[in-house]
């Protein structure tokens, strides 16, 4: 997932960089999504189609992470997994790497806008 980095604070290393806000300036909400999704297919094992301790280990190396131990792995998933199955499916780890950009987040009202209302347009998709 090119572009695509940790965040400060996310396991207490500074080196990492907040892509992310530079990723929406550039791709536009329908354009980060798609590339959270990617980075979320690049993360997930396969045939739970979950991103799982195992799976985010074995795949940690595509997003620069090769370094972090397991505590710092499991962390990670801890912090995003919202229903305690001890996995991120994809809208958690989304919600995940929304929370974790601190630029993102002042900004991410319109970037979620912009995207349902493109899905609204596009596929006639109502919300009740």
């Amino acid at each position: 997932m090119a572009g695509f980095g940790p965040v400060d604070g996310w396991v207490g290393r500074s080196e990492f960089e907040d892509y992310l806000p530079v990723m929406a300036e550039k791709l536009g909400a329908e354009g980060l999504l798609e590339e959270l999704c990617n980075g979320f297919r690049l993360l997930a094992d396969p045939r739970r189609g979950l991103i799982t301790f195992a799976s985010l280990k074995q795949n940690a190396a595509a997003l620069g992470l090769e370094g972090l131990s397991d505590g710092e792995l499991m962390g990670m998933l801890q912090e995003g997994d919202m229903d305690g199955d001890g996995a991120l499916d994809e809208l958690e780890f989304c919600v995940l790497m929304f929370r974790l950009s601190p630029e993102l987040m002042a900004e991410s009202h319109r970037v979620v806008d912009e995207a349902l209302r493109h899905e609204l347009m596009n596929e006639s998709v109502f919300f009740f």
